[in-house]
């Protein structure tokens, strides 16, 4: 069973950082992608970045630049560093680990960026 727990999110003003870390503490069989997704009022969910198990890195175009993923295999934890924030970036931010291409979620975390 995958257990996703996220944590990290806050309030921020334009400009500043926020560290997102999302920690498995279940089974990691089968876990290759695991990834970061946003939810803001009024949207549908979509991705932020997601990483591999060996590394490599898919971002959303509003994201380039600002937001790095991460990601340490022996901790099961995965880290979103967001830089320069813009209000656009408030929402609940989950993060989501696919185990044999079946998506697992955490129970979100918000992130709320004022201007």
């Amino acid at each position: 069973q995958v257990q996703l727990v996220e944590s990290g999110g806050g309030l921020v003003q334009a400009g500043g950082s926020l560290r997102l870390s999302c920690a498995n503490s279940g089974s990691t069989l089968g876990i290759n992608v695991m990834g970061w997704y946003r939810r803001a009022p009024g949207k549908q969910r979509e991705l932020v970045a997601s990483i591999s198990r060996g590394g490599s890195t898919t971002y959303a175009d509003s994201v380039t630049g600002r937001f790095t993923i991460s990601r340490d295999n022996a901790k099961n934890t995965v880290y979103l560093q967001m830089n320069n924030l813009n209000p656009e970036d408030t929402a609940v931010y989950y993060c989501n680990a696919k185990k044999f291409d079946i998506d697992h979620w955490g129970q979100g975390t918000q992130v709320t960026v004022s201007s």
